[in-house]
């Protein structure tokens, strides 16, 4: 810790945030001159991520934040995980820009292809890097791939280490969106399965919120459990800050602190999710699912305080007058008929910092008939 304490320290990583958005977004000679000094410092210093001062503590981001407002509201989480059957996870050190699969040391090209692919094979397409200090680097790339499936039990995640990240090019695309483990671990040469990972977002340059808020919260659960937390370049969701994805189901996460990302690295080694973070405050959803189908998922969960991640799913949803109809089974052959709405609750937030409000919809759930 920094003999100033864990105040300066935070004060010093929301200075270094600020800093490197304006240096992006055109802001004053002096803050972008500050954000180059900043970003050389970082990169000379090598140090772990325990130690560096821009994840000292928990960041403290600016009464009007988006997520501050967000926060105060308590709006419902539900329902807004991005849509993703699978994930192509690339370890990238050094900076990102806002669109860091095309704003970083990645060949722009080859991001930008890598992306497209997955993309259109119904994937998702992601950089992470090591918590704390973010100095460029070549070398061999840690690589993350994982299934997330329509049942959470058909998920299933690989990890590699590639030399030539152009390698990932030669990926069974087609078995990747089947869910075929073994023709993808085929094609993905030194492939083994991995254990459960917590991508936790921190791209300052897309959105402050997540980095002030992200970077510290990635290096506790880096130093909880080493190799599992990992910081990443966009979940979306930048109002419920901190966000994570839980892979391999890509369960996604809302408004976590250090001790949530405690319970979810330790209740996930066992396919759990911890019954804390139950409920519309914290579960936005798993990823494979469309929307309605995520929100109706999660409110079963909720009611039957079933933490058990492969023990529920939920089908794709049936449009009624108004909004959508979904039915939830459990493991045990239990089923539920939800009927699922997306509605304005009365009132405007920027969905982002520094955007225009917007009136604000949430998704909302109710059990309409249950089979026992």
């Amino acid at each position: 810790m920094s003999p100033s304490g864990p105040g300066e320290a935070v004060r010093r990583a929301a200075a270094t945030v600020t800093a490197a958005v304006d240096a992006l977004t055109g802001g004053s000679a002096e803050h972008a001159k500050g954000a180059e000094h900043a970003e050389q410092a970082e990169h000379a210093e090598h140090a772990e991520h325990a130690e560096h001062p821009a994840t000292t503590g928990y960041g403290t981001p600016a009464t009007d934040a988006c997520s501050v407002q967000w926060d105060q509201d308590g709006t419902s989480a539900y329902g807004t995980a991005a849509s993703a059957r699978f994930f192509v996870v690339v370890e990238q050190p050094g900076p990102w820009g806002r669109d860091a699969v095309r704003e970083s040391h990645l060949d722009r090209e080859l991001g930008a292809e890598l992306d497209a692919r997955t993309s259109r094979a119904g994937g998702r397409f992601m950089l992470v890097r090591r918590p704390g200090g973010h100095p460029a680097h070549d070398g061999p790339r840690r690589v993350l791939v994982a299934h997330a499936g329509a049942k959470p039990e058909d998920a299933w995640l690989l990890t590699a280490e590639v030399d030539d990240v152009g390698d990932l090019l030669g990926l069974d695309w087609g078995a990747l969106a089947r869910g075929s483990r073994a023709l993808v671990q085929a094609s993905l040469l030194g492939s083994q399965p991995g254990e459960p990972a917590l991508l936790v977002c921190t791209n300052g340059r897309r959105d402050v919120c997540c980095a002030v808020r992200g970077r510290p919260l990635a290096a506790h659960a880096a130093r909880v459990a080493p190799g599992r937390a990992w910081e990443v370049s966009h979940t979306g969701g930048h109002r419920f800050a901190p966000t994570a994805v839980l892979l391999p189901w890509g369960q996604t996460l809302a408004r976590l602190d250090h001790r949530a990302s405690e319970w979810v690295l330790a209740a996930s080694e066992t396919g759990h999710l911890p019954a804390e973070l139950l409920g519309p405050l914290h579960d936005r959803g798993r990823s494979g699912v469309p929307g309605p189908s995520q929100c109706a998922e999660s409110h079963v969960r909720a009611e039957t305080g079933e933490t058990r991640l492969a023990a529920l799913w939920a089908d794709l949803p049936e449009e009624i007058d108004g909004g959508w109809q979904v039915i939830v089974t459990h493991t045990d052959g239990r089923r539920w008929r939800v009927r699922v709405t997306r509605e304005p609750v009365g009132r405007t937030r920027p969905e982002s910092c520094g955007k225009k409000a917007i009136e604000v919809l949430e998704h909302r759930a109710s059990i309409l008939e249950a089979w026992f």
